[in-house]
């Protein structure tokens, strides 16, 4: 990664996450972490500690993503 791509960046916390998907907090940290949203892709734990930055860019491409596959599945 380059470093004008991490300056790019949007990092955020889980509420805001939660704010911007409509997903409830407990529901990203219990059903989407390290399920869907992986460590050092979709989120960071910043100096090496317990809170955890999620990168929006990261999440909204796999969303869009998901949500690509499913579109073509429909038009099958």
């Amino acid at each position: 990664m380059s470093q004008l791509e991490v300056d790019m960046n949007t990092y955020l916390t889980t509420e805001e996450l939660s704010s911007r998907i409509k997903y409830d907090v407990r529901t990203i940290r219990q059903c989407l972490k390290d399920s869907v949203l992986f460590e050092g892709v979709h989120y960071i734990r910043p100096f090496g500690g317990r809170k955890i930055l999620f990168i929006w860019e990261r999440v909204e491409e796999t969303m869009l993503q998901g949500l690509s596959v499913h579109n073509a599945i429909g038009m099958m």
